[in-house]
């Protein structure tokens, strides 16, 4: 009897294609870094780190799986993400290496963000903006910085280091103004920050390059509809100067911001982005049309977060003749300062002073973060006396414990002695 074939081997079924890692999606990602901390300033995407979040001034990897590091192809896409259909932001950065815009996670966030080339790929920086805008009491704002929700002309620059809260500042001012009084505001951002709803005023909110090409051109064509506060992002050329100074002598009260440390500063960069011939004029326009310049610097906290020391000028007889001048020997603006407390002002070092008296910081962050370092440690003397004393009988009580063979005689001997050196 014949022997039957064996039976014909099955086909394997074809390999299911492999789909690499998984991609997860850019709000996914976004909302996984939003809950490390409700103190989160900033969100950064660079190719070879994991995503990072900025915490009290400190940058910290975030793990998400998946995601162990981002490859060049993730922050494209990310950044894809976040433009959307912003041509004009996908033109800019295609020319000029960076685009500025503002994103918003449903229900969530709002961010302020910039997105750059370095070293041939893409690396994305995004500001958190805070769901409601601040106001005097939860930003602890000074109480001389009610008064300029008074005033009916002039300019009010606040200015700072990136991240310093300038925008937060103008913010608080602009809602004070928003629930206080019926008037028309005009704003120019790049991009837009804080989203201010109608109350007592009606605020018009432009964005650069969404709503109009260019700063200068957005502050002509506000003097032709009828603000009686213009707040522009950021004085950033001659050109948006003297507009702003134009729109502050027909009657307008301008806001805007600058990059800089401190009061003198600020006067320098206005006088300075004018040809020489014409500073001596700025100068004594500008010394009749400003009203405040406040600048803010964040430190960090005892204890986590951060707190801001804030310098506040006042436009008074004194201060003008010393910006319309230049400050002299015996004549500067931290004398004015000085001098003005009743008035409302006050320099960096005042401020930075009683922080570290009322321990709000650390002495060394308050002497790395100050004017004038040297004067401020002398006028911290008394407390840096004690804290050597201090730390002297820490370091004698620690000498003690690890010399067991000695007496407590003997111990309390060479603590007194290293107390007295």
């Amino acid at each position: 009897m014949a022997t039957p074939p064996p039976p014909a081997p099955r086909p394997t079924p074809p390999a299911a294609p492999d789909s690499g890692p998984m991609i997860l999606s850019t709000q996914m990602i976004l909302g996984q870094m939003l809950r490390v901390s409700p103190r989160i300033s900033d969100l950064i995407f660079s190719p070879g780190r994991p995503p990072q979040v900025e915490l009290d001034s400190k940058l910290t990897g975030v793990k998400i799986d998946g995601l162990p590091f981002l490859r060049p192809e993730d922050t494209v896409r990310i950044a894809t993400d976040l433009i959307g259909t912003n041509k004009a932001a996908f033109e800019k950065l295609r020319t000029e290496g960076s685009c500025d815009i503002s994103y918003s996670l449903a229900k969530s966030a709002r961010f302020r963000v910039n997105i750059f080339t370095q070293r041939g790929s893409c690396a994305i920086v995004m500001r958190v903006i805070p769901s409601e805008v601040p106001n005097f009491e939860t930003f602890n704002l000074p109480p001389a910085l009610r008064n300029i929700c008074n005033l009916k002309n002039g300019i009010v620059l606040v200015t700072g280091p990136t991240g310093s809260g300038k925008s937060s500042t103008l913010a608080a001012i602009i809602d004070k103004i928003n629930n206080e009084q019926a008037i028309h505001i005009v704003t120019i951002e790049d991009p837009i920050e804080f989203l201010h709803a109608h109350k007592q005023s009606t605020i018009h909110q432009r964005e650069l390059h969404s709503d109009t090409p260019s700063f200068a051109l957005a502050m002509r064509a506000a003097l032709r509809q009828a603000p009686k506060i213009i707040l522009v992002g950021e004085m950033r050329d001659r050109e948006t100067v003297e507009i702003a100074l134009e729109a502050s002598e027909t009657g307008h009260l301008v806001f805007s911001t600058l990059h800089t440390t401190d009061a003198s500063k600020t006067i320098e960069r206005i006088i300075g982005v004018f040809p020489l011939t014409d500073q001596h004029v700025i100068r004594t326009r500008f010394s009749k049309m400003f009203r405040y310049i406040v600048s803010q610097r964040l430190m960090p906290k005892k204890g986590g977060g951060r707190v801001a020391a804030m310098e506040v000028l006042i436009s008074t007889m004194r201060t003008r003749e010393y910006v319309e001048k230049g400050e002299q020997e015996g004549k500067t603006l931290v004398d004015a300062m000085e001098d003005g407390t009743l008035e409302g002002m006050q320099h960096y070092d005042m401020v930075i002073e009683q922080q570290i008296r009322d321990g709000i910081i650390e002495m060394e962050t308050g002497l790395a973060y100050a004017t004038n370092a040297g004067n401020m440690r002398l006028n911290l003397s008394d407390i840096l006396d004690e804290t050597q004393r201090d730390l002297a009988k820490t370091e004698a009580d620690a000498e003690a414990r690890l010399k067991p063979g000695k007496s407590g005689k003997e111990g309390r001997k060479t603590e007194l002695e290293i107390e007295r050196l």
